[in-house]
């Protein structure tokens, strides 16, 4: 597995996010991203996850708590070879996972090339 502090992670991720056009980004509302170290018992293999109401399901007063976006380190960091391939996936699960605040669905980003 990789050896890349939680700073340097959290780092790649707020570089992933700084990435995103500024054209989606200013829709991106009420939205918190968090690093979490591992995913849910259930689903251990889990690179991130969105948790909230995308945008293309919300009723004109929405209203509820933030959005979360989580990045799971430990498979991240145990699915790359190093540390190119690290930023590159974090990236990837990133831009998945903001897709998916927009409506996207797995389907579409496995076209897109963001599985």
């Amino acid at each position: 597995m990789l050896q890349v502090t939680r700073e340097e992670f959290e780092a790649l991720v707020d570089r992933a996010l700084d990435e995103i056009p500024e054209e989606l980004t200013r829709w991106v509302h009420n939205v918190v991203v968090l690093v979490e170290d591992e995913p849910p018992p259930e689903e251990p293999d889990l690179l991130g996850l969105y948790d909230g109401v995308a945008l293309t399901e919300r009723g004109a007063n929405h209203a509820e708590l933030p959005d979360r976006i989580f990045i799971y380190r430990r498979p991240l960091l145990e699915f790359c070879h190093d540390v190119e391939d690290l930023v590159e996936q974090v990236r990837i699960t990133v831009v998945h996972e903001v897709a998916h605040h927009f409506g996207i669905d797995d389907e579409r980003l496995h076209e897109l090339g963001y599985d």
